[in-house]
């Protein structure tokens, strides 16, 4: 018998250019990976989510943080 299943996920993603390439991570993971681009580095993301996936061995490997709350400030300096 062979046992397979999917599930989906959305993964808060950050990207910031150092030097020359865009780092991407994922917040809830802790994944991360990098690009010379902003699309390469979110499909390098992509690739590395899904083989930090493969090798989960449980759901608390899979999910170590609770997603995150993302908000803005407003920040007036003289």
């Amino acid at each position: 018998m062979f046992l397979c299943y999917y599930f989906f996920m959305k993964c808060t993603t950050i990207i910031t250019k150092e030097g020359k390439w865009y780092v991407s991570k994922c917040v809830e993971l802790g994944v991360a990976s990098q690009g010379k681009s902003v699309e390469e580095a979110q499909a390098n993301l992509k690739e590395a989510i899904e083989l930090y996936l493969d090798d989960a061995p449980s759901k608390e490997k899979l999910f170590p943080r609770e997603a995150p709350f993302i908000t803005f400030l407003d920040i007036q300096h003289a």
